[in-house]
């Protein structure tokens, strides 16, 4: 992917959502809609995805470090292996969201992709679109679900998964660059079609 490109003016074109704060900014341009696979890379987007509904991707991103200290890193094992007392533990830590449904599914979720005889990644991305749909030239364009995302969490939940929705399985697409929603104008964009 190219580097951001400065319009003389100070201004690097991105898609808009990614201006309000620095976390933002870093976010966008060095992540978001790269394509990301290993099952505790997408075990980990799972869970930060799922803490997030109901707040603001903002606070996710912020409390991210303090996430991967509180759940070993996400290494699906290792939460797995997580007991009652962790989950009083993780109840007690200011640094995280402490939600106890979440914190139960977040280890519910690691026992489930313990048992994906495809593993996690393999499972996630076989959801991916084909082919990709035309850019969109606005955030109004892009959708909150797809047919796609509505499969995936269905099949997720089949499999004893919590909290993926198919708002939230949207999410992680995009998050991961199972698509590409970065809008036309967006230097990502314009990256990406150079690949």
């Amino acid at each position: 992917m190219a580097d951001p490109v400065d319009d003389g003016a100070g201004h690097v074109e991105r898609c808009a959502w990614a201006n309000s704060a620095p976390e933002y900014v870093r976010y966008h341009d060095e992540e978001w809609g790269r394509p990301l696979t290993g099952d505790d890379a997408l075990f980990e987007r799972v869970c930060l995805e799922a803490f997030q509904s109901g707040l603001s991707w903002i606070t996710i991103l912020r409390k991210r470090p303090a996430f991967r200290a509180a759940f070993a890193g996400f290494e699906i094992d290792a939460v797995a292996a997580f007991t009652p007392p962790d989950v009083e533990r993780l109840m007690a830590d200011a640094a995280i969201v402490r939600n106890r449904a979440k914190i139960r599914a977040a280890i519910g979720n690691a026992r489930a992709a313990q048992q994906l005889p495809e593993g996690l990644s393999d499972l996630l991305w076989s959801f991916a679109p084909a082919a990709r749909p035309p850019r969109p030239r606005t955030l109004a364009e892009v959708p909150a679900t797809t047919p796609e995302s509505v499969a995936m969490a269905r099949e997720l939940k089949r499999r004893g998964f919590a909290f993926v929705g198919p708002t939230t399985a949207y999410a992680l697409m995009q998050a991961t660059g199972m698509v590409d929603d970065h809008v036309a104008g967006c230097f990502r964009a314009s990256s990406a079609e150079h690949l």
